[in-house]
């Protein structure tokens, strides 16, 4: 089974080398709506793939990092990514170019980890991520598959070559939530009391 959360994002950026001079030569911006679709073959206690409560949580605190933020790819002109780092608060420098199909494939990526890191308190099982479709525009999307983002032709990621800004990292529920998962510190989930309902006729 298969289930979808819906995220929204305001973002910068510059797509390097690509065919419209648009967009390779100017800062333009886009509204994101990303969907995280995870799949299960299992239900949880709460008979939930995946409670939506819970994405709420790491996941959402990370995918946020793009709002109102300007990315760059780290391999960009030194003096375009200082520019970026002197005269905007919220930053992320990413190891690809910040074009939609790669924000599906980072995003995935970054679900991915923390999932595997989750300590499931809810009777949850093999919850994984299936699909990220990232859309740019209200035309036109990218949908990022497992296969996609292990594909080493299309960019190798690696948790380390993430850089996110201060202020990034400030507005996070756990400002070292980064550090721990490159670290591979557990997210643990809140504990569940399960009731029991009592279905018998009196």
């Amino acid at each position: 089974m298969r289930i979808r959360k819906l995220f929204k994002f305001e973002n910068a950026h510059i797509v390097r080398n690509c065919s419209s001079t648009r967009c390779k030569y100017s800062i333009h911006g886009h509204s994101y709506q990303i969907e995280l679709i995870l799949q299960a073959n299992r239900l949880d206690h709460g008979q939930m793939v995946y409670d939506f409560g819970l994405l709420k949580g790491a996941i959402k605190d990370i995918i946020d990092s793009f709002d109102h933020a300007i990315c760059f790819w780290n391999q960009d002109n030194p003096d375009y990514i200082s520019a970026c780092k002197q005269f905007s608060q919220r930053w992320v420098s990413l190891p690809v170019s910040p074009s939609a199909e790669q924000f599906s494939r980072v995003i995935f990526f970054w679900a991915r980890e923390i999932l595997k890191q989750t300590q499931m308190q809810n009777g949850e099982a093999d919850v994984e991520v299936y699909s990220v479709i990232a859309h740019e525009t209200a035309t036109g999307y990218a949908q990022c598959f497992a296969e996609d983002v292990d594909n080493a032709h299309m960019g190798a990621l690696k948790l380390s070559d993430f850089e996110f800004s201060e202020q990034v990292k400030a507005e996070w529920t756990d400002p070292l939530m980064y550090d721990k998962l490159i670290n591979g510190e557990r997210f643990v989930n809140p504990q569940v009391d399960l009731q029991v309902i009592d279905n018998q006729n009196d």
